[in-house]
């Protein structure tokens, strides 16, 4: 019999509490096992950290790749990310020839795959930083203060995440169920845009502000 250790992370307290990123990554693994595990299997534990993905001592972490091992099962995560957001971290539990993980989300990938993958997005975050940082410098030696009015532009920033993170709790019970019927980001903004239903800012939606709705509830 197939044997699975799930293990659940989410960033925040708030997420934990509210089960709202915990929702997500059990309807994933749910998914999973449904669809992609050979019957019959057994899970035999669930472990979640709240904790951010940079850390790489998390104690549920841990103790879900022990149990694991010792039990010769395989561990399930949702995401990718759930596991961690560091290559050289995912790339030690590849190399790791006693432990045997699966991504959810990603049924088909094998270990190079994921790490390639892990290696990507690990890229994609060290450039958007440089990004950042680049155009803040061309800013500062335009002669823009930057630090001005940055209270007060916090303030709106987080006014504006905390609009659009409770229009996104808003819609997930409807948008979420569209997307497990397996319509298309696009297929349901046009959905969403029939219902006269409005993002977060009185606009129309979009393929792309389907995702970071998705994204933000996931």
């Amino acid at each position: 019999m197939k044997k699975f250790v799930i293990y659940y992370r989410v960033s925040t307290k708030n997420q934990g509490k509210s089960g709202l990123g915990l929702k997500a990554q059990e309807r994933d693994t749910d998914l999973y096992l449904t669809n992609y595990a050979l019957t019959p299997y057994e899970v035999i534990g669930e472990f979640t950290d709240i904790e951010s993905g940079k850390s790489s001592n998390r104690e549920q972490l841990a103790l879900a790749i022990k149990t694991a091992k010792e039990n010769k099962a395989t561990l399930l995560v949702s995401k990718l990310d759930r596991l961690s957001r560091q290559v050289s971290f995912i790339a030690t539990l590849i190399e790791d020839k006693n432990l045997d993980f699966i991504v959810s989300s990603m049924p088909n990938a094998d270990k190079f795959q994921l790490h390639i993958y892990a290696a990507l997005a690990e890229q994609e975050r060290d450039f958007i930083s440089m990004r950042t940082k680049a155009a803040l410098a061309e800013a500062k030696a335009n002669g823009v203060v930057l630090g001005g009015l940055r209270d007060t532009t916090n303030q709106r920033n987080k006014a504006l995440r905390q609009q659009a993170q409770d229009r996104a709790v808003d819609l997930s019970s409807l948008v979420l169920p569209l997307r497990d019927q397996g319509m298309t980001l696009l297929s349901i903004s046009d959905e969403l845009n029939k219902r006269n239903i409005p993002t977060a800012r009185g606009g129309a939606w979009t393929s792309t502000t389907v995702k970071r709705l998705i994204d933000r509830v996931c």
